[in-house]
This record gives C-alpha cells, structure tokens and sequence, in this order.
C-alpha cells in the first residue's frame, strides 16, 4: 500500500493526467472543446483518464501481465505521447474560465461522500458483490483475468470430485464451456492447469484492483462509491445540456437521495459504474453528433465498446445510440465514422473475449436468446426491418444531399412519447401477473413507484417524458431513445429474483437516473414568457422536487446509518492468521446449511491461502480419507472449517478441535413485500485440524451439542447458547456422529428440551433410532432441559463396535414454526432442543 503523498500522485496519473491532455490534444475542433463550461471540461480529463487506465488494467490482465507499476508506467508513457507529439502546443487558449455554475459539481461530489461512504465491508463469497471485489482483488494481486489456482491444480484427480465434480448441461452432458465451480461465482476451465476465471466482466473488478493498488482493501471497497460520485456527475452534465442546469442539478440531488442509489453506492456492482459511463457515453455522443464536436465521436465509442467489458446489456445503450445515429443522419445531421470505429475496436476485441475466457457468462444470454417465443423474434425481426429501412433512406438522403425521410421524422418524437406514456400508465394501473407472466414482472413498475420512486414522481416522469421528447427530442434523441429501451427491457421482465434491494440493480443505470431527469424537466423546464408565469412554475415544481427528497431522505436513513458486514473483515484477518502460508483448510460444503462457506472466497482471494470446499456436505470417506493422507505429506497442515452439517468423520483419521468461533455482523433483511429492514447475520463455526486415527476405541461418547460439534451434526439449525447452555434445534430429521461405541455400551442418553413449545402445536416427540434400529420414541416434557434414557441391544452394539465408521444415531422429530403458531419472526420449522448426547 502506498504512502499518503504517492497514493496522490498516482490518483493524479491514473484519473486526471491522460485526460486531460488528451481535451487538451489541438485536433478534433479544439476551440469548440474549450468553449465548454470549465467544469465539464474537467469532467471529461477524468471520465477519459479512468476509461484510459481500465483499458490498460484490462490489456494487461488479459496478457497475464498487469501490475499497478506497469499501470503507471503505462498511463505515464500515453501522457508522454501526447506530449512528444504536441509539445508546447497543449494550452488551451481562451476557455472558458470558472463561474459560480461550477459550484453544482462540486455539490454533488460533497453529497457523494456523504451518502456514499463508509462502503460496505462485503468482501465473503456466496453472491454477486463478494464475487466483484474477489475477481478485483485477484486481478490485483496476480495480475491476469484467467488466474493460475495452485490449489485446484494440486488435488490428485482421484479426489476432485469431493470438492468440484464435472459439471454437465441440461441434456446431461459435459459441459464444454467449463469444468465445474471454484466457489460461487469463479468458474474452473482446466483443473490441470488451475485455470479459474471469475463469473462477470472484469471491466468493474479492474477498478476495484486500480483502488486495492491506492490503498489496499480499503481502497478497493471505496471504488463503488467513487463511481457513485461520477455517476452523480455524469447524469448531471447530460441532464444539464439538455435540461439546462437547475434541473439537471435537482435531478441528479434527487438520485443521492434515493434510497436505491444510497444503497448501491456502498454495495458492489457493475451496475453503479454502468450509469456513469453510460451517461458519460450519452453526453459524448450528443456533444459529437448534435453539437458537431468532432473530438467526442470517438470518446462516445469507446466509452460503449468498454462497456461490453462491464454487462452484455450495454447492448441495449448501443442500439439506442445506434438508432439516434440513424435518425439524426435522416434528419441531415452527419455521421460520424469516428465513432463507429472507435466502437468497432473494443467490440470485436469484446467478441473474442466473450467467446473465449467468458463463455460461461455469456451462455447464459445465449440460452435467452435461444428460447424467446415466436412472437419475440417476430418483433425483433419487425425492429431491424424498420431500423434497416430508415438508416436506408438516410444514407440516400446523405447521398443525394436532400432527407427523404421528414415526414416520418416529424412524427417521430410524439411516437416514442405516446408509446412510452401509455406503456408506464398501462403497466402502473392496468398490467396483472397471468398465464406466464408471474407477478413480480407484472407488478414492476408498481414496486418501483412504491417502494423507490413514489408514485407521483412516476405520473411526473411520464409527464416530463411527454413534454421533453415532444419539445428536445432532436437536441438529444439518444438519451430519450435508452431511456426508453431500458424502462421497456426492466418493467417487461425483472429477470432478478425479487429481493428487492436486488431487484432495484436493475434500475440504476438508466431507469432511476433518467426518471429522475424528466420529472425534474416536468418540474423545472418551462417555455413560458414574462417573469411571473416561470416564478409560479419554478415555486410549484420547486415544492414538488422538494417533497420528494424529504420522503427519499427519510426512506433512505437506515442505509444511510448502515454499514453492511462492519467488523466483518478483523474477524476474517483473524481467522486467516490461524494458518500457515502451507497450510490446507477444507471448508464444509454450501449444502451443509449454514454460511461458512462464504468465508473461504476471501480465504483463498484475498488472504491468498489454500482452501478447498466441499462439494456434497456427505462426501466419500473411503476418497477422503485417502485425500486426507495424500494431503498431510504435501501440506504443513489440514484443517476443516464448518458449522455443522458435514458428514465427516471416520476411524481411518483423527480430528482435533482447534477453535470455535461465533460472531455477528449487520446484515439487511430480504424481503419481497416491504423495503428490508437492519438485521444480522450470525456466523458460527469451528476450526479442527486433521490428525493420526485414534488407536483406543472403548470408553464413553459423550457430546456437548453446540460446542465443537460440528464434525458430530448433520441437519440441525444453529448452534445457540441460553443461560449457560449450549444447544442445537432439530430438524425433520437430523443425525449424529457416534465415533466411539464400545461392545459394551448399554445405554444411550439424550438431554432435551420442547424449547417452550407451545399447546397450539403438535406435541413435541422424537422417534431415535441408532445404526438404523429403532430404540424408541421420546415424548418430551414442557420445561427445562431434562434426561431422556433408551437402552442400546447387546447385538446392535456388538456390531457398531466393529465398524470402521462410526455410528449414526438419527432423530426424527415432530415439527412447529413460530412463525405460523405464534405470529413471530422466526419462520424456521423446528423439532426439539438437544443439549448433550451420551453413549455408556
């Protein structure tokens, strides 16, 4: 990590330098860039020095050749290019000076930190983010894409299937596009090589490694706010061109504001970055082909080829782009082949990749693509026809000097608004989930309204839409175009699954920052004369803006207060610190039940040791005992790592507790009615290490549940602690372990609890059964934790004392929800409290 005063100058290199010669560079209408507002200018030294430095990040990851020194080498040696190339003719004479207008920026910039930071601390495996800032970290620290896993390259063949058996299709097959699953989220291509390649685009992961580069962990985690901050910027200076300034202004406040925005700005997702390019990409394509600045053709295209490295659904801005392209040729504006070469280049660079290390990310668009309904490809056909058709007729107009297409270009922008008015009506009031059509789709543009957006502010924004596209659609056709594009492809199919903090990704690249722009236009933007009619208009809409951001900052206050998973990361340095750079740590299995699992991402990605998870929570013990041998030669240690429900022990290897562990960290709910609501998220597990089988079998078996049990259990809930004791919930059916059972033992002895079962349920009894015989069924008692006694048959002890497993004594219990009976919040189904087995 570097020092305060190079962290600084090398922020200046990698986010300001290239940029800002390269607006500086005398080509491509120069005096035309410097009549712009000083405050865009800087802008775009950013937005072109960070799209300049990722493309870097990107060319050499890919090449297995990126480090943070070669980044600055390289940013340095672009800089030293253009300087070699233009040397003293770099000054910008006669732009534009500071106003008091650049104070807006700057605003919003001071509300971006303030909304978006501290970030979250949302670093494990198990979902999207922890995917994004482990593939970031990993780009960082052993700089390629496709990284070279040492573990996964190690296991012998004959025990790859206990931690990443070969994946097959739906047909049954193996798959060709990988082998099988590192951890949630990171692909294994060849288990010989340990080729591993993280589940998304790297574009956003890059600069999560550009931030671990500046300052470590923490800086990688303060990179999703940063873009937060420039997506602020960004919508504001499209807006403002268009909308003009005080709405754009209001527009992009309201966005900070919201609940949605506040939330991704401190959580990881390709999603926040998407919006600032995107309406950085907008801005360049309107300031090349409206405002015929040369210069921005190619920073319009380059900025969406760079984001087919980010999401595939930058497919979607590119059409819109693409069809304000041809519309604007229609109309006699020029084309630009600038732009489309600078588009071309990063998408078939994009093709490849996505063909290649990416397959499978990109076959999950590809299965979509292949199972659209008829009527589906019959639109889509009718589309390119009608696109086909006036791109057509705009190049023989270009051709001929005279548009030929003016009658339908009149009709064009109350088209598009009427389509868009009646579809966000339509799907507000009238849309219901039926056949197909389930009802979190249906019902899409009315969770938005609700829960995000109120619905008067949708009413405004359609209203805005109606009256903006009618009036500026030409000043900017490509902005009204995506807008429209991107509202159609999120209220038609959510394609998430309605979490809704989840659901509300969807929304943030476009939708609720375009929103926001037209209810401000509705709110603001005005063509009446004379002073008083504007006044009247400004103090309603004034008002109307000023409402909604009182209800979005009160909406929005437990995010704003909230961290998620603070505390997390000593927790996970400290579990980290207990083994040695060549130590093995198999952890349970995510089908074990519980979340240990998400620990051994971090684990291996960023605290870079050697960790392998169980892939089925009842693996081979005759494969794993053999890997366990295997292993010991080969590693200083083996350790597991789990929270109970891992089949694992066996009398052809020993195992010792080590530590257990349990902790909290803040956590919001999931919920799919309301908003979340703070929760919590306990993790609970225990740390054992590998050691030589016992040589004494005989003796007592006496388990304490709940503490260091994890290797016992299997299908229990949670480990708990009450007034002292430790204990575990039954399920429908759960399982112990019996690793030591003499000849001679006669009596097995159970202390229970019905864990203040209420008479409204069934009453609480548990059926035991130990080595598949059945030894009886308990009725246990109301009250505290009580003794319950079976005997064991002479014979059935006999020949548990004779295997080479142990022996599995297995609970079968009568179920109650306090959720259901009792209208609390715990929704779990659950048998009976067991406190302590023992075998004599």
């Amino acid at each position: 990590m570097l020092h305060t005063g190079l962290q600084a100058l090398a922020l200046l290199v990698i986010g300001w330098l290239p940029g800002a010669l390269a607006f500086r560079a005398p080509i491509l209408d120069r005096d035309r860039r410097a009549a712009l507002d000083a405050e865009e200018r800087a802008f775009w030294a950013v937005v072109i020095s960070i799209a300049v430095s990722l493309a870097l990040v990107l060319a050499l990851a890919a090449v297995q050749r990126y480090s943070f020194t070669r980044l600055l080498l390289a940013d340095a040696a672009v800089a030293a290019a253009i300087v070699a190339r233009w040397r003293g003719r770099l000054r910008m004479r006669g732009a534009r000076r500071l106003t008091l207008t650049a104070l807006l920026p700057i605003a919003l910039v001071v509300l971006g930190v303030w909304r978006f930071f501290p970030p979250a601390e949302y670093i494990i495996g198990g979902k999207d983010p922890g995917v994004y800032m482990n593939e970031g970290i990993q780009i960082a620290q052993r700089g390629a894409l496709v990284v070279r896993d040492d573990t996964i390259a190690a296991v012998p063949a004959f025990a790859r299937d206990l931690f990443f058996p070969r994946y097959r299709d739906l047909e049954g097959e193996q798959r060709s596009d990988y082998y099988s699953v590192r951890f949630m989220g990171f692909f294994i291509l060849d288990p010989d090589s340990g080729a591993v390649v993280g589940q998304f685009p790297h574009l956003f992961p890059a600069s999560i490694a550009l931030g671990y580069g500046l300052h470590g962990l923490t800086g990688a985690r303060m990179t999703t706010g940063v873009w937060a901050m420039l997506g602020l910027v960004a919508v504001y200076f499209a807006g403002a061109r268009l909308l003009g300034k005080p709405a754009a202004g209001a527009a992009a406040a309201l966005l900070a504001c919201n609940v949605a925005q506040t939330w991704f700005g401190r959580y990881p997702n390709a999603e926040i970055a998407m919006q600032a390019l995107l309406f950085a990409a907008l801005l360049a394509f309107a300031r090349a082909q409206v405002d015929d600045i040369r210069f921005f053709g190619p920073i319009a295209g380059g900025l969406l080829g760079l984001m087919l490295f980010l999401r595939l659904d930058a497919a979607l801005a590119i059409a819109g782009i693409a069809g304000a392209a041809g519309l604007g040729l229609a109309a006699g504006q020029r084309l630009r082949p600038s732009f489309w070469i600078a588009l071309a280049i990063p998408a078939v660079l994009a093709v490849a990749y996505l063909a290649g290390p990416m397959r499978p990310y990109a076959d999950i668009y590809r299965t979509f693509l292949t199972h659209l309904s008829t009527w589906q490809y019959l639109a889509l056909g009718a589309a390119a026809a009608v696109a086909a058709i006036v791109i057509l007729s705009a190049f023989r107009g270009a051709a001929t000097g005279v548009p030929r297409s003016g009658p339908v270009l009149a009709i064009v922008p109350s088209l598009l608004a009427g389509a868009v008015v009646g579809a966000g009506l339509y799907a507000l009031f009238l849309r219901h989930p039926g056949g197909k059509l389930a009802s979190h789709d249906a019902y899409a543009l009315r969770t938005f309204a609700n829960l995000y957006f109120t619905v008067p502010g949708v009413l405004a924004a359609l209203l805005g839409f109606w009256l903006a596209a009618r009036r500026w659609f030409w000043r900017d056709p490509a902005l009204f175009l995506t807008i429209a594009l991107f509202a159609a492809s999120v209220f038609y199919k959510i394609r998430i699954v309605p979490e809704h903090f989840w659901m509300s990704r969807r929304f943030i690249p476009v939708v609720l920052p375009g929103a926001l722009l037209l209810l401000s236009a509705a709110a603001f933007a005005t063509s009446a004369s004379g002073w008083r009619p504007r006044l009247a208009r400004w103090a309603i809409g004034g008002t109307f803006v000023g409402l909604l951001a009182v209800s979005y900052l009160r909406v929005s206050t437990p995010v704003l207060r909230h961290t998620e998973y603070e505390g997390l990361i000593p927790k996970l340095e400290s579990l980290s610190g207990r083994f040695g750079a060549n130590d093995l740590v198999i952890v349970e299995s995510r089908n074990a039940g519980g979340d240990v699992h998400v620990l051994a991402t971090p684990l291996a990605y960023i605290y870079a040791k050697h960790v392998l998870v169980l892939a089925s929570p009842v693996p081979d013990k005759k494969v794993l005992g053999a890997f366990i041998h295997w292993a010991r030669e080969n590693y200083d240690g083996v350790f597991f790592v789990g929270g109970g429900g891992t089949d694992l022990l066996s009398r052809s290897y020993g195992v010792r507790a080590v530590a257990s562990e349990r902790f909290e960290v803040p956590e919001f709910e999931l919920n799919v009615t309301a908003l979340p609501r703070p929760a919590s998220r306990k993790i609970i597990f225990g740390v054992y290490q590998f050691v030589d089988a016992p040589a004494e079998r005989d003796g007592w078996f006496d388990l304490d549940v709940g503490e260091n049990d994890d290797l016992h259990v299997l299908r229990f809930n949670m480990s708990e602690r009450a007034n002292g004791t430790t204990f575990r919930w039954t399920a429908a059916t759960s399982y112990v372990s019996i690793t030591n059972l003499a000849a001679s033992a006669r009596e097995l002895t159970l202390v229970l609890s019905d864990g203040g079962r209420p008479a409204a349920a069934d009453p609480a009894r548990v059926s035991v059964f130990l080595a598949n015989r059945h030894l009886g069924e308990i009725e246990v008692a109301p009250g505290s934790f009580r003794s319950y006694s079976l005997a064991i048959p002479p014979a059935v002890a006999a020949q548990a004392a004779a295997s080479d497993e142990p022996v599995t004594l297995r609970l079968i219990s009568t179920l109650w929800n306090p959720h259901e009976v009792l209208g609390t919040g715990d929704s779990r189904n659950l048998g009976v409290m067991l406190d302590r087995v023992t075998v004599k």
